[in-house]
């Protein structure tokens, strides 16, 4: 049985004529509430490490970048919400490969926590090394969230970045959008902010748009 709890149909027709699209209450309640918790236990044990930026030789930490803490889900496997989640999250690949051809492989993702004042400065998800990102995918837990709690990410819509959207961390929403596409940010967290964070890669090729 699945956990989606939207219409993938239309979700990948907003992908093909958008390259974005926002979902609320995307998965069951209880699921992302079961998320939230082991996010939260494991990061009471100590377990994350604060996040870098580039990659390989290149990754570094950089606090005026980036100031979120992150722990990779496939140290977490064992959980079974992050088993219930990525169940989820695969049937999503599944679909865009069928409707959109995009020939994802696999989806690597970790829980990104973002303490009071964090924030990640303005990228795109994709290396310039390495293409296999394609689509990124940020899932919130944050249940309840204050109008006045920041945190949003910040999508530009436009190459210029002059026109933009700031979706709010509220549990359950899904955002998908197109990982070479989209510069992006999170705004300064007011208070402690979690999520999973993720980027489904492909195997090769072109992005067919």
């Amino acid at each position: 049985m699945s956990d989606l709890q939207f219409d993938i149909d239309a979700v990948l027709d907003r992908l093909a004529s958008d390259g974005w699209v926002v979902i609320p209450h995307a998965l069951p309640a209880a699921l992302t509430a079961n998320l939230r918790e082991a996010c939260l236990q494991v990061w009471l044990q100590g377990r994350f490490h604060e996040a870098a930026t580039g990659r390989g030789d290149g990754q570094a930490r950089r606090a005026e970048i980036r100031s979120d803490s992150v722990l990779w889900l496939d140290q977490v496997a064992e959980l079974p919400a992050v088993q219930a989640y990525n169940a989820a999250m695969d049937e999503v690949m599944q679909a865009v490969n069928r409707g959109l051809y995009l020939g994802l492989a696999e989806l690597e993702s970790h829980f990104a926590v973002y303490p009071e004042g964090a924030f990640y400065k303005k990228h795109l998800d994709r290396f310039r090394d390495d293409d296999a990102r394609t689509l990124t995918t940020v899932f919130y837990l944050n249940e309840g969230w204050p109008q006045d709690g920041g945190g949003e990410i910040r999508l530009y819509l436009d190459a210029d970045c002059t026109q933009h959207i700031d979706v709010t961390p509220e549990a359950g929403t899904l955002v998908l959008f197109l990982s070479d596409r989209f510069w992006h940010e999170v705004l300064p967290a007011r208070q402690q902010r979690l999520s999973v964070t993720g980027w489904y890669r492909r195997r090769g090729g072109s992005v067919p748009w």
